[in-house]
């Protein structure tokens, strides 16, 4: 009895510490207030994901009163499929909104316990005249606006900003201001780099994060476990075409301790195949697209998948005049628009861009090209069988 009771604590122990571990990847940045159950239970098992995390993936954990933060690099900084969204309307950021984001930032560390939206617009046009930076913002229109405002959004939904009275879509139309305060205990954990930006003697953004190189084997094989570590935590398939020498002789010989560390931490389920990795989330809940999903945007990305699956490589335009039979053979069942001239130019950028990020079709101007793990939605000849 006694034995069956301790084997059940430690399973609700394990059970709860993954959750912990699933909240830090889903949300990396947790709020006491706006996230209790989480942050509580990253609270509870703090030192055992910290050293989880340091040991596997080099990522720092800072856990205090009111927020945790997993500060998370990378596994690549030249990957634009996994943009920041309008918390509204779901557009990607543009990069005047990334560098109004970081010159938002940059007022609120100056700023008071307080501060209106029309001071810090004033602030981050003072900023963004600095020729270097290439933006062109003088809030002089309600387009420049609402890229403020959507900026703004974003530190709200981060927790950077609370609001106290006031609403942005006056802004947006010039016929008000709003007031927040700000959340400075959430605003210090934001920069999540290896080095400051003042250190920076270039506007390289790789040097943000840029790792030191070890002198010893042991220091160069935690290195590739890190980088290894987070490719499988972060990206949605894992290539082994893409690593380097020494990255794919680590992997061939720790494959089934990396997998296994991450499987029991997070509960995904490694899936090898002959051309790489992926780890599936058997609870859909640790990715930011997810495939196959429902509505006519999901179905035409799940066919289009099928049919490049099937072809290996085709011309972009040959995808348009694929949706379009596709949209009148479904049209009973998609959106009205879709069998509308040019609808399907939309639809088909929408379903690429979804196959890009999840690492299963390459593409340029003209053509796109199927990846080893498209192949789990190709449709093979059906079996019958039948019984004597």
């Amino acid at each position: 009895m006694t034995r069956s009771l301790s084997d059940a604590l430690s399973a609700s122990s394990a059970d709860d510490r993954r959750k912990a571990a699933r909240a830090l990847l889903r949300r990396p940045l947790l709020r006491a207030g706006a996230q209790p159950d989480e942050y509580r239970l990253v609270r509870k098992y703090e030192a055992e994901l910290r050293a989880w995390f340091d040991l596997n993936t080099g990522w720092r954990l800072v856990v205090d009163s009111e927020v945790a933060r997993l500060v998370k690099v990378s596994a690549t900084t030249d990957d634009a499929t996994h943009p920041a969204r309008d918390t509204r309307s779901k557009l990607p950021f543009t990069r005047r909104r990334y560098v109004l984001t970081c010159l938002a930032l940059a007022t609120l560390e100056r700023a008071d316990a307080q501060i209106t939206l029309g001071r810090l617009a004033a602030q981050v046009v003072m900023g963004a005249a600095d020729p270097e930076l290439g933006v062109d913002f003088t809030l002089s229109g309600r387009e420049e606006r609402s890229d403020l405002v959507a900026v703004v959004r974003l530190l709200l939904d981060l927790g950077v900003l609370s609001k106290v009275a006031g609403e942005e879509d006056a802004f947006v139309r010039d016929t008000g201001d709003v007031l927040y305060d700000v959340e400075r205990r959430v605003l210090a954990t934001m920069l999540a780099t290896r080095r400051g930006p003042s250190t920076m003697d270039s506007l390289d953004l790789a040097e943000l994060t840029v790792e030191v190189v070890p002198d010893t084997d042991e220091l160069r094989n935690r290195a590739i476990r890190h980088r290894l570590t987070r490719q499988l935590l972060d990206e949605p398939v894992l290539y082994y075409d893409e690593l380097d020498e020494d990255e794919l002789a680590y992997l061939n010989r720790q494959r089934a301790a990396l997998t296994r560390q991450v499987a029991e931490l997070t509960g995904l389920v490694a899936e090898v195949r002959a051309e790489g990795i992926a780890m599936i989330d058997p609870a859909d809940d640790l990715t930011d697209v997810r495939m196959p999903e429902s509505g006519t945007e999901g179905h035409v990305t799940l066919l289009v998948a099928e049919y490049l699956a099937a072809q290996g490589e085709t011309r972009i335009s040959d995808l348009h005049d694929r949706v379009r039979e596709l949209a009148r053979e479904h049209r009973s069942y998609w959106r009205r628009n879709a069998t509308e001239p040019g609808a399907e130019t939309e639809l088909v950028e929408q379903a690429l861009t979804r196959l890009t990020a999840l690492r299963l079709v390459q593409r340029d101007a003209d053509h796109v090209r199927a990846r080893p793990a498209l192949a789990r939605y190709a449709l093979a000849e059906p079996t019958i069988t039948t019984t004597r």
